[in-house]
Order: C-alpha cells, then sequence, then structure tokens
C-alpha cells in the first residue's frame, strides 16, 4: 500500500508507507529548465529562438523540444551550435531540418566553415501539420541520438570534438515552441 506524499526538501518527493521512508527523486520542469538553459521562462518560445545551454552538451544530458507543427508548414530547423557567431560562423555540431514537402527529416554538422553531407535516412516521416510534437536530442560519448514522439528515429555521429563548448541551441521554422526542457 502506497502511503501519502510528503514533500521532503523542496526537490525531492518522500514517500511514506508505515514506518518505511522511500525517496523518490523528482526533477521538475522549472528546475530542468535551469539545469538546461539556466534561469528563465519555459514556455511558448516565439520563433526564430536562440537560447544558450548550460554547461554545455556532456554525455547523459538531453535537449527536449516541444511545439505544434504550423496548419501550413515548410520547414523546422532545431540547431546545436558553439556559441552564436554570425562572422566567423560558430561551429554547427548538429543541424536538423524538417522539410515537410518532401517529408524528408535531414541532418548534418558544420565544422570550420565546412559542411558535412546530408544524411536523410529515416523510416518514416514523423511530423505532422497542426498537430504537437516532442524531439529529443540524447547526447551520448560518440553520438547523438534523435527521437520523435518517444521514437528513435537515428543516430548523429559528432564531428565536433568538444561537447561542453556545443553550448547554443537554435530554433527555427513552421512551429510553435511550447516548452523547452
Amino acid at each position: 500500500m502506497l502511503g501519502r506524499r510528503v514533500m521532503d526538501d523542496g526537490s525531492n518527493d518522500v514517500i511514506k508507507d508505515g514506518g518505511r521512508r522511500t525517496e523518490v527523486v523528482v526533477l521538475r520542469a522549472r528546475s530542468l529548465w535551469r539545469s538546461v538553459f539556466g534561469s528563465g521562462k519555459q514556455r511558448n518560445k516565439t520563433v526564430p529562438f536562440s537560447g544558450r545551454i548550460k554547461g554545455g552538451m556532456r554525455p547523459g544530458k538531453k535537449i527536449i523540444v516541444m511545439g505544434i507543427v504550423d496548419p501550413e508548414p515548410e520547414s523546422l530547423d532545431i540547431s546545436l551550435t558553439c556559441g552564436n557567431l554570425e562572422a566567423p560562423p560558430a561551429d554547427v555540431a548538429i543541424l536538423l531540418t524538417a522539410r515537410f514537402a518532401e517529408r524528408q527529416f535531414i541532418r548534418k554538422a558544420c565544422v570550420s566553415g565546412e559542411w558535412s553531407d546530408e544524411e536523410t535516412p529515416i523510416p518514416y516521416f514523423p511530423f505532422i501539420q497542426d498537430q504537437p510534437f516532442r524531439v529529443e536530442i540524447h547526447c551520448e560519448h560518440q553520438r547523438f541520438r534523435i527521437f520523435v514522439d518517444g521514437h528513435q528515429l537515428f543516430d548523429f555521429y559528432h564531428r565536433v570534438n568538444s561537447l561542453p563548448s556545443i553550448d547554443t541551441i537554435k530554433i527555427n521554422g513552421s512551429v510553435q515552441i511550447t516548452k523547452l526542457g
């Protein structure tokens, strides 16, 4: 039988079941936002959007982008970059581009001004016009793992060697961003 739920110090939940005490760590949306992007609001971001990734990327860190595709979408771009410079342009660790007319989800990188070849194979096109979506970018030692709506679509191997230098996320396109984490 589950006991009552009692807040401990604000960061953990404590479930008390009779004489036993079980601690359940719950990472709340606000603290997740702050741990990834620093302090600030987390909902309803306008595009184009650019924000800092607190501490840069590292194995085990993930970025979540939730939103709604526009009724007549053209494209969606999500990029993780090393800074926010325009000239000279920052390295792009990964650029994800959804092209709705072609039903493609493309990924590529740019290091020292040189773009990699586009990678295009996907099992299916995951985005639907006027519908919500959830993109997760999981950082691992050798690659990013990309999930859309809970399904793994592909891996993208790192071209940028210093993961902590990947400290900026940029989002643009035919979407409304409802949540970042």
